[in-house]
This record gives structure tokens, sequence and C-alpha cells, in this order.
């Protein structure tokens, strides 16, 4: 009940008689997190009795799947829906395209485009001509559908499919492709008060809009999250950080902060890239990548390890999401910028924590061996010795007398093993 009180409230014109507007913005990639946001307004605007829920698209477009199942939503709603392209300088393409189709009134701001909607394979590699016509074909069959049963131009429509026509407002409502054109929100309403619309299922409804106020759908914190993180180079750059924030823990363990920080941003990173196609080719760059660096702080390569595990993870970082637009993919600007630093620090480090484990322990008892000394007193088999400054009781295997030049060969709690160190003819 608490989103049905909100939209209320948002609205103070929705009293009984005065029609309420709920607002939806597609303002983004059209994936999963799309179909959640769109389902949740269509299910609040039925409980709450508006008259109208209008979808602002502003979008280049995005997967076939998260398309579908959105249209679905629209096409079942209760409520009717108008799908109008704004503002001005917008665009509804590719899976836009359908979505600006499936209202059922479409309207579209000066300014704006929609069409492009040719389907983009996200398997990965290049399809076989049978494949690709028959991903054409049925992505045609299903706008022409769609289209026809809206009353619009399904002959127009399949052109934005198979030959990736675009379409200004201007000749998209020449083509019958939508409704209306409209400047602003309140010049929409005007045009749609009083106007018989024909459903999905057929039925007629006349829409009542005079004095309505419009109010923005509030996406939930779960929602504005993952709508965040759905963007690809948003994911893997918290992916990389929460790899660098992980490692440093584990090179220096107490520091908590660093795991926990990173633990938080790999999952985010993972929950982000769950959301998007992605290319195993890309993935298997990227663990390529870990396993070059390590190896540079290992092996004397004279950088060339690490020259290719850049490489290699700018390369995943490319290949990684194989989404059907450019916005859906990591940019190479967002792959220099990660693999670049990543591949710096993460070797300095590495090279750090090898040479540290190469050094001889410096402290405790275990630095005493191999140190020298003097014999304070004879050592037969006991005695006392000088080592580092300090007196220690000392035993040894061969009597040593006193004065001589010892060296620690072992240590036993607090007594010295030594053995005479000889002394050649030159003093070395």
């Amino acid at each position: 009940m608490l989103p049905i009180f909100a939209f209320l409230i948002l609205v103070p014109g929705s009293m009984p008689g005065a029609p309420a507007v709920l607002a939806v913005d597609v303002d983004n990639m059209v994936h999963p997190v799309t179909v959640e946001i769109v389902a949740s307004a269509l299910g609040q605007a039925s409980e709450s009795g508006a008259e109208l829920v209008l979808i602002r698209l502003n979008t280049p477009g995005g997967l076939m799947d998260a398309m579908r199942q959105t249209i679905e939503k629209i096409v079942s709603s209760t409520v009717p829906v108008v799908t109008y392209v704004t503002p001005s300088g917008g665009r509804a393409a590719s899976a836009g395209f359908f979505l600006l189709e499936a209202g059922d009134v479409a309207a579209m701001a000066p300014g704006t485009n929609t069409g492009a909607a040719h389907p983009v394979s996200v398997f990965g590699g290049d399809m076989t001509d049978v494949m690709k016509q028959k991903i054409e074909n049925d992505a045609a069959a299903s706008l022409r559908s769609l289209i026809s049963t809206r009353g619009r131009n399904a002959a127009a429509g399949e052109k934005a499919v198979l030959e990736s026509k675009s379409f200004t407002e201007r000749e998209a409502l020449e083509l019958k492709l939508i409704d209306l054109i409209a400047r602003d929100e309140r010049e929409l309403l005007a045009q749609l008060d009083g106007r018989e619309i024909t459903r999905f299922n057929g039925s007629k409804r006349t829409l009542h809009l005079a004095g309505a106020t419009v109010a923005d759908y509030e996406r939930s914190a779960r929602q504005k999250v993952l709508s965040a993180i759905a963007d690809p180079n948003i994911a893997l750059l918290m992916l990389v950080l929460g790899a660098l924030a992980i490692y440093v823990e584990f090179s220096a363990p107490g520091l908590i902060l660093p795991g926990v920080a990173g633990s938080v941003l790999v999952v985010l990173g993972l929950a982000g890239i769950s959301l998007l196609p992605v290319n195993w080719t890309g993935a298997a760059l990227l663990l390529l990548a870990l396993g070059l660096f390590i190896l540079e702080a290992k092996i004397i390569s004279h950088g060339i390890l690490a020259a290719g595990g850049t490489l290699s993870m700018v390369l995943g970082a490319v290949l990684l999401i194989d989404g059907p637009v450019p916005e859906m993919r990591v940019r190479l600007s967002t792959a220099l910028a990660v693999a670049l630093p990543f591949a710096i620090i993460t070797s300095f480090l590495l090279r750090l924590v090898v040479r540290a484990r190469r050094l001889k322990s410096v402290t405790g008892s275990s630095a005493l061996v191999g140190e020298r000394g003097a014999a304070v007193t004879a050592i037969a088999p006991e005695g006392k010795v000088s080592v580092q400054g300090a007196y220690w009781d000392a035993v040894a295997p061969h009597p040593i007398g006193a004065g001589s030049r010892v060296r620690v060969t072992a240590v036993t709690g607090l007594v010295l093993t030594v053995e005479e160190e000889v002394v050649n003819a030159t003093g070395g």
C-alpha cells in the first residue's frame, strides 16, 4: 500500500474526479531492470486508479528479450499507456522503436527520431546467413503484429527492422507510425483529452485528462542501484577496483577495509555484468591478464609478460560485453583507463611481495644465524660470546679459545651454537 499512498501524496490533484497520470522514464539501455521498472509503474498506476501511464522514451535500444518482456507488460496493462519520445534531441532507436509502437498512443516531441531496429546478434561472432535471416524475420513479424493491432503502418515499420530505416517525428507521423506530435507533456495531454483509443484487446476507451496532474514514478533503491551498475563501463570499473582492493588486503592482512570494500565492489560488478550479454572470450582474456601479471613478478621477462597482460586486459575488457548497441559495450577509453593503472599497480605490488619473501628475516632469533662475533670466554663446550653488541650463552661442537672470532650457526632459545671462524693469512 505504500507505493499507492506515496503516489497520492505526489499528486495533489488526484482527488475524486481529478485525473492522475503516472510518468515513468526509459532513458537508458533496455535491459532486465527496465522490465522491472515498467512493470512496477504499471502496477502502481493500476492500484491507484490512474487515468494514464506516460512512458518517456529516450533510449539507444537494448536487449531483445528485455524488450519483448517490457512490451508484454505494456500491452497487458489495465491502464492506457502512452509512449512518448522526449525531450527534443532524444531518440527511440532499435528496441526503443518497438516500445514506442507498443503504446496505446505513440507520440514524439519535435527534433526526435526513431527506427533503426535491425536486430543484432548478442552471441558473439558472425551469424550464418540462415540464422541472421531467422532473427530478422522473427523481429519483423513481431513488429508487424504489434503495429497492425495498433492500427498503424506495418509496411513502413517493417523497413526499420529489415532495412534499418530511421524516421524523424514528421516522417513517422506522415507514415502513420505514430499518432501525434507534441512539444511538451502539457500539449500532449491536451491533445489526448477526450480522445477515444482502442486497447490492444480491442476494447474502446475515452481519455479524460482535463486538469490532470503528472507524477513521476519513484524507483526503489534496488532499481536505482541495478540501473547504475547495469552500465558495462561501471560494472567493469567496480570489478577491477574490487579485485585490486582484495589483493591489497591479502598483501597486508589486517587492514580489513580494502577487503570489505573490494568484496562489495566485486559482488556489485558481477551483479551488473550478469544483467548483460557476456562474451566468454573477453572473460578468458581477463583471466589470462591476471595470470600474466603474476608471472611477471616471478619471472624476469623484462616487461614482456606485463605488456602481454596489459594487452590481454584491454582486449578482454572491450570484448567482455557483447551488446547489440555501442552504448551496451565497454568503451576503449574505459578499458585503457582501467587496464594501464591496474597493470602498473599490480605488477609493483607483486614485485614487492615476492622480494620481501626472498629477503632474509631481519628480526627475531633467526636473524642471528650467520652473524659474526667474538668468544668472551673459552667455550668447551659452553661459554659466553659477544654478538651484535650483546652477550649470549653459547655452545660449540669443538673447543674455542677466549677472544677467537666465531660465527653463529644455530639458535636454540637464548643459546647460540657457534663455530670458530678461521682467519687466513691476509686477514680475510
